[in-house]
């Protein structure tokens, strides 16, 4: 994502400063959050590659190096936003807000790091920072209006288990894409809800509208204890979906590539 067009030198940081050390570190980070207040009024100049190149270095200097799970399979911007972080490594805070600050300065050249930003209704933050686009926003669903998939989701392990021993959901339903609550549950990286749901007889080879398998879903989330407890629990590394991919060809993780082909060996 650090494409030479936005990358920023160490001159660029949007003033020269010539104080201590200690003293520069300050003006940066003052900075920094100054140019992030001020994004929110740019994201109509702002193409979908500079947001995800800032939302990057923003997390960077907020939390350093990408320290999280990759997103569940079908979360296609929450991986956008986790291999962006993910990419810059090692990267100190001090570039990321060097490159961040730049960045806006170029979206924005009038921009005067001086003035403060007043936050509006659209100022507000949540996991990524400020709230600039939909790569910022978090679905919610008000209680009343969750499913046992949305249960599953958010790993409420006990709504889930007393639902399906008071048998009024079948471990098995699926909802309109074919996934059932294994599929879910793998997707999102619950290990012990697997665990439970394998333990009230989750069929582990049931596949969905894609053909994809809870084996297909762990793999491709890298959650390598999962794959090994799905396998341990019968799981079938020979299922195809209808692409004709097997679990061990949607994942880049070695590790569990190495464990799907030790299995397959095994059922052959």
């Amino acid at each position: 994502m650090a494409s030479p067009e936005l990358a920023a030198g160490p001159g660029d940081s949007g003033g020269e400063l010539s104080l201590g050390a200690e003293e520069e570190a300050e003006a940066l980070a003052e900075l920094f959050e100054r140019a992030a207040a001020r994004l929110p009024g740019l994201v109509g100049a702002a193409s979908k590659e500079q947001l995800l190149y800032l939302y990057a270095r923003y997390k960077q200097v907020k939390f350093g190096t990408c320290n999280t799970p990759k997103p569940s399979f079908f979360d296609f911007e929450g991986k956008q936003k986790w291999e962006a972080w993910k990419a810059l490594g090692d990267s100190s805070p001090h570039q990321a807000m060097q490159e961040y600050i730049a960045t806006v300065k170029k979206l924005d050249p009038s921009w005067n790091p001086q003035t403060t930003e007043k936050k509006g209704k659209g100022g507000k933050t949540t996991f990524g920072g400020p709230v600039v686009s939909s790569l910022y926003q978090e679905e919610t669903i008000r209680e009343e209006d969750k499913n046992i998939f949305d249960y599953c989701r958010e790993n409420n392990i006990d709504r889930v288990t007393k639902a399906i021993q008071s048998k009024k959901v079948d471990v098995n339903l699926k909802d309109e894409e074919g996934r059932a609550l294994l599929h879910w549950a793998c997707d999102r990286g619950h290990k012990e809800l697997v665990s439970v749901l394998l333990d009230h007889a989750a069929d582990v080879n049931s596949q969905d509208n894609e053909g994809q398998t809870a084996l297909h879903y762990a793999s491709a989330c890298e959650f390598i204890d999962i794959v090994e407890l799905l396998l341990m629990s019968g799981a079938d590394p020979t299922l195809q979906d209808q692409d004709g991919c097997l679990p061990e060809e949607v994942t880049d993780c070695k590790a569990i590539t190495c464990m799907l082909q030790q299995h397959t060996i095994g059922k052959t």
